[in-house]
């Protein structure tokens, strides 16, 4: 049984190494229901493998991550379900056609039959993709394929959602829809946890999460992270280099 809570997402003291390279490190989040949570950073400051943990695919080497009650590693099975999870190349067959790859996701998932036309109709309908049904997926543009990624990562409803950078490289239209389709999921109820390359994005966020060298720098929302800044990315960069600033310090000191 799902937990009710507004922490509908709780990560606590989680860290994570592969080999020497410490990727994350004693981080600690939440994320309330029905909200959008934005990771951003540097690059190589963790985000991916934190998302990646958080979506069951890599259990951490210390901490823990709740969903809805339910912790990810020891009720990893349970929890699947009840997340959406979208990498950074996420895996759409190009030789099928949108249809095709619609009904191959819910399969995949175990949409019972008879929900089947009506998730169609939503979540291809939400992404504009209805009139390209038939066409093959290597034929659709990059902004059209990462819509038709997100429309087969929907096809089983899933409580959480998880986006590994979604719109890098995409046209400015393109991720505008791309947020609307995420707004509405909102809206919905649907808790979401994205990483994003672009700033702008940061900004539609409910709440950011900024991270450098594996470690959470600040949790707040954009404005109270712009702070006096006049920009999101100002701020960001002032931040990191507070940090990096801090760093070299403390090693002269040694």
């Amino acid at each position: 049984m799902v937990t009710q809570s507004t922490h509908f997402i709780s990560i606590e003291n989680v860290s994570m190494r592969f080999g020497e390279v410490e990727a994350v490190r004693d981080t600690t989040l939440s994320v309330e229901q029905g909200t959008i949570c934005g990771l951003v950073g540097s690059d190589g400051a963790g985000k991916s493998t934190l998302l990646r943990i958080v979506a069951t695919m890599i259990p951490p080497v210390s901490g823990k991550i709740m969903i809805g009650g339910l912790d990810v590693v020891k009720d990893k099975q349970r929890v699947k379900p009840l997340i959406g999870y979208m990498p950074q190349r996420f895996g759409l067959y190009n030789d099928l056609t949108v249809d095709e790859n619609m009904r191959f996701f819910m399969d995949v998932f175990n949409v019972p039959r008879e929900e089947r036309r009506r998730r169609r109709e939503k979540y291809l309908g939400f992404s504009n993709l209805l009139p390209f049904a038939e066409r093959q997926a290597g034929n659709l543009s990059g902004g059209m394929k990462q819509k038709l990624g997100l429309a087969c990562v929907l096809a089983h409803e899933p409580k959480v959602l998880i986006l590994d950078e979604p719109t890098n490289g995409v046209d400015p239209v393109s991720r505008q829809e791309f947020w609307e389709i995420l707004a509405q999921m909102r809206g919905g109820g649907m808790t979401i946890l994205v990483s994003t390359a672009y700033l702008d994005e940061g900004e539609k966020c409910d709440r950011l999460v900024l991270m450098h060298r594996s470690q959470v720098l600040a949790t707040s929302t954009p404005a109270e992270i712009r702070g006096r800044f006049s920009t999101l990315e100002d701020a960001m960069i002032a931040r990191i280099q507070e940090v990096d600033r801090e760093i070299v310090h403390d090693s002269f000191k040694r």
